[in-house]
């Protein structure tokens, strides 16, 4: 997939890119795999802000996603590959053969027409999944499950995918993009390949009306502020945030604090840390 540049006709015009969209082969959804998306703008059932600077965004519907790939030992064609408004990867719907139809995250290199099967001892072709005790050391794989039936929940975004280093007893060690390396159960699910749609990240939004179009509402800088609703408010002029570090609206540390908990249960897991 290219990248589109606009000519400059309007000063949001300029410096504006956006994706051509080449692999995307229809624009209408599978009806059966919608559900309707609830715009709640940040807000909890109290109707508190607990998410800042959401809100607004172009309506859009929910498109169901197999990230369990439990359907075993059935094969399906790639129907289509098409654009999901709720991510940045693309996604395809799966033909199965006896005639239930799943959509996937799309990975680089499935085309249509191709037949892809989850099992216990499937092809390591791209689209196949298996468990990732069963899949070659220096693979690449995507969408992987941290808990054995719960669904893919690492690698899932545009350009995403983790390489398996090794096996240690009953777990597999995988690295991360971030370089960070792991454990995980042998027995989760992976895909086999690469996420698609790798060159979202040098998408330049151009203006700001782009960024309301994706519900995202305009963030204002605390130092502008009143000091009653910011560490960093107040002062006459263009005040410094009389701090000794950045801090955020709640009076904590902003800028390296690690805020993981350290007693958490899966840190154990976590074989060498990502990089700064």
């Amino acid at each position: 997939m290219g990248i589109k540049i606009y000519k400059p006709t309007t000063n949001g015009r300029r410096n504006m890119t956006s994706l051509t969209y080449e692999e995307i082969t229809t624009k209408t959804p599978e009806k059966s795999l919608l559900v309707s998306l609830a715009n709640h703008a940040g807000r909890n059932s109290e109707g508190h802000i607990t998410v800042r600077h959401q809100g607004g965004g172009s309506r859009r519907k929910y498109r169901i996603i197999d990230f369990k790939r439990n359907k075993f030992d059935i094969i399906g064609k790639v129907g289509s590959i098409e654009y999901d408004p709720n991510r940045n990867a693309n996604i395809c719907i799966i033909n199965y053969v006896d005639g239930e139809k799943r959509y996937i995250i799309w990975p680089k290199g499935l085309n249509i027409g191709d037949s892809i099967i989850a099992g216990e001892a499937v092809d390591i072709k791209v689209g196949n999944a298996l468990r990732i005790k069963n899949i070659p050391v220096g693979t690449t794989i995507h969408n992987i499950e941290l808990k054995p039936g719960k669904g893919g929940q690492l690698a899932r975004a545009a350009g995403a995918s983790a390489q398996i280093l090794g096996r240690e007893d009953r777990y597999v060690l995988i690295r991360l993009q971030s370089s960070e390396v792991r454990k995980v159960l042998g027995e989760c699910m992976a895909t086999i390949g690469v996420v698609g749609n790798e060159e979202y990240n040098l998408v330049n939004i151009g203006k700001a009306g782009r960024t309301r179009h994706m519900g995202i509402r305009p963030t204002v800088r605390g130092s502008v502020m009143n000091p009653n609703d910011h560490p960093h408010g107040g002062g006459e002029g263009k005040a410094p945030i009389g701090r000794k570090s950045q801090m955020t609206p709640w009076g904590k540390k902003a800028r390296g604090v690690k805020t993981r908990d350290k007693k958490k249960a899966s840190g154990k897991l976590i074989i060498r840390r990502r990089s700064k």
